[in-house]
């Protein structure tokens, strides 16, 4: 229960997300329990009656009538709410009190609708969007969370992808493989694995979910007319991140520098951290009940653009760059177990700094029904034809791939190279072709039975 002092300082704050504030009871009561409502599906809050909009305490009078009307609109709330409504002497005026507890039942229904709290205000949900986001935060249907029905765990779960998130990781196998998903909230309670342990342990994630895949698209130009090339991966979620890095890096231009004795540097046209941290975020962030639509990497000669459907969480937009929601946030977590995020919100900030320091624009946003992020290429690469310049052709320049492979093997040592060809997307004989020649180089060095075995980083290049 609120003290007079208690309602002093909620007054002194103004109205807000968690305090609305009446002069007198509403002539239609119907405002009251619709601002109750929105109370119980956000956090909580206080109605308090007998305070004016500017944050006056005048006082008010509620008879026995007026309250039994009250309580009656609050009753029409479902499912049943339990809201306490009492006086408090503030400096002899009364003010009247609706003390409104976030529900534990969420979400409340008033008359057919849904009511939320958005800022110092209340909002009827009426867009299908907006509902569903209502209730993610509800916690209610998140996609990645629902149980895959029929999944047969013994011929779709991939016990390769998962010795690669393992890796990943750095989880050592001395339990069960069960144990392990249950410990990272994989499985429901039934042993039904969730739709995002589909997404990165199933052999085939896109058989079962056909819009969870990447489409990667190189044009000719500035506008969608002409398309050069053109590739979907499927596949795990890391699978499809990895494979878009690697076609990203396949098509933008690279200078290498060499400065005396040392390894040469490569000078990207944009840095290709920035890469990581949109590819992922369009992953972890997508909306997958959304079946139409894919997640999209777009390169035209004066931009690249990364895409996803579904735009911000109202809670993420408000904030944006500062606090981070995700729509699947059993996905999210298990790419921040692979070290692939590294701090929630952190993201935007960091792409913002290196294209920054890479002299380039700042990335551009669009948030509303797909999140698109914008990179700009430098002008001196407008017009620049990605498939005759042999410096990104990667049968003429193998050089960007052979990186791409001892990258690979330095975060996942003892892989082998049939994982490898399913990470790269590059069929067994080309993967081989390289390692041969990073074997020669003497950078890497093979361990293990033919069969069992996997590449390793000589001590030399660590």
């Amino acid at each position: 229960m609120l003290s007079a002092e208690d309602i002093k300082a909620l007054v002194a704050s103004g109205e807000g997300y968690n305090v609305d504030f009446k002069l007198r009871v509403p002539a239609k009561v119907r405002e009251l329990s619709q601002e109750v409502c929105a109370f119980a599906n956000s956090e909580g809050g206080y109605v308090l009656i007998g305070v004016d909009d500017s944050g006056r305490i005048v006082g008010a009078e509620i008879d026995n009538p007026k309250r039994s009307a009250i309580q009656d609109t609050i009753r029409d709330i479902s499912p049943t709410l339990k809201v306490d409504i009492y006086q408090v002497d503030v400096d002899g005026k009364i003010v009247w009190v609706l003390d409104v507890p976030s529900g534990k039942d969420r979400p409340y229904v008033l008359s057919g609708s849904i009511y939320v709290r958005e800022s110092a205000n209340s909002q009827k949900l009426t867009t299908a969007e907006e509902i569903r986001s209502f209730f993610q935060r509800a916690n209610k249907i998140f996609f990645d969370a629902i149980p895959c029905d029929d999944f047969n765990f013994d011929k779709e779960f991939d016990e390769e992808n998962f010795d690669i998130f393992c890796l990943e990781a750095g989880i050592t196998k001395n339990v069960p493989t069960h144990q392990i998903l249950e410990n990272l909230q994989v499985f429901e309670k039934s042993d039904e694995i969730k739709n995002g342990g589909v997404m990165f342990f199933a052999k085939h994630p896109e058989n079962r979910f056909p819009q969870a895949i990447t489409r990667c698209v190189l044009f000719k130009g500035t506008s969608r007319v002409h398309i050069i090339d053109d590739k979907t991966y499927g596949g795990t979620l890391y699978n499809q991140y990895l494979q878009a890095e690697a076609w990203i890096k396949d098509k933008l231009k690279v200078a290498y520098i060499i400065e005396g004795m040392g390894p040469r540097k490569e000078v990207w046209e944009i840095p290709l951290e920035v890469f990581k941290e949109a590819i992922i975020n369009a992953l972890a962030h997508r909306d997958y009940y959304e079946q139409g639509a894919n997640t999209m990497v777009e390169i035209y000669d004066d931009r690249v653009e990364i895409s996803n459907p579904g735009g911000l969480l109202s809670e993420v937009a408000e904030n944006f760059g500062r606090k981070s929601a995700s729509r699947n946030p059993l996905v999210f977590g298990l790419f921040t177990r692979m070290h692939l995020v590294e701090r929630v919100a952190s993201g935007i900030p960091r792409m913002r700094e290196a294209m920054i320091k890479a002299g380039l624009p700042e990335p551009t946003f669009e948030t509303k029904g797909f999140f698109t992020i914008t990179f700009r290429r430098p002008d001196k690469v407008t017009g620049y034809d990605p498939i005759n310049d042999p410096i990104n052709d990667p049968i003429n320049d193998p050089i960007n791939f052979e990186d791409t492979l001892f990258d690979l093997i330095k975060r996942q040592e003892g892989i082998s190279a049939p994982s490898l060809s399913k990470l790269t997307g590059k069929s067994l004989k080309t993967i081989k072709r390289h390692l041969a020649k990073l074997k020669e180089a003497n950078k890497i060095e093979f361990r293990g039975a033919l069969k069992t075995g996997g590449y390793w980083i000589l001590k030399t290049e660590l």
